[in-house]
Parts: C-alpha cells; sequence; structure tokens
C-alpha cells in the first residue's frame, strides 16, 4: 500500500520548489526580441498597389500591410518594430533621405538605436541595376536578346561587374547597421527566383535567351548576398533556393513573383510587375522564422 500522506506531500513540495525555480511557467513568456528594424528595398516592403500601408513609411514606398516584416514582427510578438523598407532603395538610402512619390522616406539607418537587438537587411538588386535592365528585356521579337546586346560587351558582362561592385556597399551596409545597433542579430535576405531558366514569351515578352541571361543575373545575386552574409558574420536567409518552380512564368496559385501583368490573385487586386506576390512574401516570412528558430 502506498502513504498517500507521503505522496500528497512531496507532490506540494516539488510544486513548490518548480514555481521557485521556474516562475516563468506561471506567467506568459517574454518575447526574445524587443526591438525589431527592417531595413530593405521594394522586395522587403513586398511592394504593392492593393494592400499600401503608410503606418512606417511614406505611401509611395509602396510598403504592403503584410509584407514579410510585419509578419515577422506579429509572429514573433515584438513590443517595439519599425519598417523601413522602401520601394526603389538602394543601400546609399541607408544613410542618406530617399524621395518617392507623396514624401520622403528618412534615412533607413534613422529606425536603428542601440538596443535594436534584430534586423532584417534586404538591399542589393537595384544598386546593380537589376529591375531597370529587366524591363529593358522586353521585346516584340522572340529571337531578340536586347539585355545580353547591351550588356555583354568583349570586357565582360557589365551586369556581373555592377553585382560585385553592389557586394561592397552591402558590406558597408552591414558594419553600419552594426555601429548603430550593436548587439543586434542581422539577416539578410537574398531574391526569389523570378525567372527560371527559359521564358514564356508572349505572356511575358522576353526571349529565351535573354530570359536566361536574366535568370544567371539573379543566381549571381544570390550567390554574392550568401558570400557577404558569411564573411560578415550575420545569418543569409536563402530564398531563392526554395522558390524554384515559383517564378513569372507560372499560374497564379504557383508564382511567388508577378508577371507583367498589373493584376494580382494574391490578394485579388493591382501589382506590381516582378515583385512577389503574398504567397512570396509569405514564403519570405516562414524562410526568417526558420532560421530564427520560432
Amino acid at each position: 500500500m502506498f502513504d498517500t500522506t507521503r505522496v500528497v506531500l512531496a507532490a506540494a513540495v516539488t510544486a513548490a520548489v518548480t514555481s521557485l525555480v521556474c516562475p516563468a511557467f506561471a506567467t506568459a513568456a517574454e518575447p526574445h526580441y524587443k526591438e525589431y528594424v527592417a531595413l530593405g528595398d521594394s522586395w522587403s516592403a513586398d511592394a504593392t498597389f492593393s494592400q499600401i500601408t503608410d503606418e512606417f513609411a511614406p505611401g509611395g514606398c509602396v510598403q504592403s500591410a503584410r509584407n514579410y516584416p510585419k509578419q515577422v514582427a506579429a509572429a514573433l510578438s515584438v513590443p517595439v518594430f519599425r519598417d523601413a523598407t522602401c520601394g526603389s532603395a538602394v543601400t546609399a538610402n541607408m544613410t542618406a533621405p530617399q524621395g518617392v512619390s507623396d514624401g520622403v522616406n528618412a534615412p533607413q539607418f534613422d529606425r536603428l538605436t542601440p538596443t535594436t537587438d534584430l534586423v532584417t537587411l534586404g538591399i542589393g538588386g537595384n544598386d546593380a541595376g537589376l529591375s531597370a535592365t529587366a524591363f529593358s528585356c522586353l521585346t516584340i521579337d522572340p529571337a531578340a536578346t536586347p539585355c545580353k546586346d547591351a550588356q555583354v560587351t568583349p570586357d565582360g558582362d557589365r551586369m556581373s561587374a555592377a553585382i560585385e561592385t553592389a557586394a561592397g556597399r552591402i558590406r558597408d551596409a552591414i558594419s553600419g547597421i552594426r555601429q548603430r545597433a550593436p548587439h543586434a542579430r542581422i539577416l539578410l535576405l537574398d531574391y526569389l527566383q523570378g525567372v527560371s531558366g527559359g521564358s514564356c514569351f508572349p505572356r511575358i515578352p522576353i526571349s529565351d535567351g535573354d530570359a536566361i541571361w536574366l535568370g544567371d543575373k539573379l543566381f549571381e545575386i544570390h550567390g554574392m548576398l550568401a558570400r557577404i552574409a558569411a564573411e560578415s558574420g550575420v545569418d543569409f536567409v536563402d530564398t531563392y533556393t526554395g522558390s524554384v518552380g515559383h517564378d513569372a512564368c507560372q499560374p497564379p496559385d504557383v508564382r511567388w513573383v508577378e508577371g507583367l501583368i498589373p493584376y494580382s490573385s494574391h490578394p485579388a487586386g493591382p501589382a506590381v510587375p516582378m515583385h512577389p506576390t503574398q504567397l512570396g512574401a509569405d514564403y519570405q516570412t516562414r524562410r526568417v522564422l526558420e532560421i530564427l528558430g520560432a
């Protein structure tokens, strides 16, 4: 037979000790991160025309109300959150203001403080001129290669050179974050695979030759960002690899990057061509949270 008195007393003592040693069990756990700042360009703003918010930046930055920074902040229950991301931003806009259609987005580093403990950074595509170049690839001739013709010269590939120039600027941006937020965990994001190994002409009027070249440049940027993250000792968030097969040529329920038609079904409404759909933003969110172990 068990001595029930001893069992009850032992249970009571165990409960008392547990409450003294592990008081967190009695209350809600505190957020792991207390001050999160999101920095970056339109692929971090998850630029949209259908769900723009000016809560953190001018409407001209076309920040989505459901971009990955806002989703991450909500998932982590971060008490202090600032979203500095802005369409068309370059690394210079980390320290210099950026004029947009309805005002000015302050230098993105202005949102950083010595108590910032989490930073996401998605930048570099505009420094390399990738977005502008992508639109210059448009053609009515499926055999033409206007991008390659303009960018690939006897002296080399101008876009590849621009990507390497951007690498130094991103390295400097990471150093700038560390100076202003010395205790922050920094995550560097790459870009989704917007273009695959071929075209879907004429739905997106870019020839196979230019589509392959453009896809190669996206892969170069992915590799460059991975290298800079490793060299700088920050976390790299690889969204490129998992997005293979979700490029702009895919059906609406599959693609994570919009095509050229400025209308999206995710969410339904006006879209920014060649930018993440909501499905793409949701994937960016999942990857960030995976890296954070959340």
